[in-house]
């Protein structure tokens, strides 16, 4: 449990990015921008703060911070159709299921956040910023590039995609993410020697989104990615 002051500003903080995140999402879509994009700029910028909220508060403000931002969300599910949060998370193609592919990676994103702070510890902000930009780009990419696509298992009966393309897409972006993460736990003077570890945690999580569950990625990279980093950096 956090102290009573981490709690506050962490508890500040999850609102103000989730409030910044929502409104950046939601006048994108409502400017007829597709979900494939403004459900992962919510994402990004929700999964951004939270390796800086861990950095600064550790799991105590971590777990406030997911906490609000839940609650944010699922507020917006509540609401449904037609709040402007829902329809710029909850995608068309994930019909008559959309509740359910906002809440099931909703869900994901706690169990793995949480999984990975107590199992990797400092490194768990690498499994944040690979499944937060990563991810961010792969579906986005997927959706406007994707032509050499594999179907994935998924709940619920709603048939699921990826794509070769937004998968390197995954690789890519989370290469740089995990060298961000990793330089923010050691310092900057370990930058450079850190370059083929963060590929190689980038690839362990572009594999792990890979072959994940549609709806379950969001648990599956973020400990693929934090665990790959704790074996290499101890």
């Amino acid at each position: 449990m956090p102290a009573p002051g981490i709690a506050l500003r962490a508890a500040a903080a999850a609102l103000a990015v989730g409030l910044v995140g929502a409104a950046a999402a939601a006048g994108l879509r409502s400017r007829g921008v597709r979900v494939a994009y403004t459900r992962k700029v919510f994402h990004f910028v929700v999964f951004t703060a939270a390796a800086g909220v861990h950095l600064l508060w550790g799991l105590p403000g971590t777990n406030v911070y997911g906490a609000v931002v839940a609650a944010l969300v699922l507020l917006a599910v509540w609401a449904g159709d037609g709040n402007a949060l829902y329809e710029a998370l909850a995608r068309d193609s994930d019909r008559p299921r959309r509740s359910l592919f906002v809440v099931v990676p909703l869900i994901m994103t706690a169990v793995g956040g949480l999984a990975s702070a107590l199992v990797a510890g400092p490194y768990a902000g690498v499994g944040y910023l690979v499944t937060g930009w990563g991810d961010a780009v792969g579906e986005p990419v997927g959706s406007r590039w994707g032509a050499h696509r594999y179907r994935v298992p998924s709940l619920g009966g709603v048939p699921a995609q990826r794509s070769l393309e937004g998968s390197a897409a995954v690789l890519v972006a989370g290469w740089l993410a995990a060298w961000v993460a990793l330089v923010g736990v050691v310092g900057a003077e370990g930058a450079p020697g850190l370059v083929w570890t963060a590929l190689a945690c980038a690839g362990v999580g572009a594999l792990a989104e890979a072959f994940s569950n549609h709806g379950l990625d969001n648990l599956t990279v973020q400990l693929a990615a934090s665990g790959t980093a704790l074996l290499l950096m101890t």
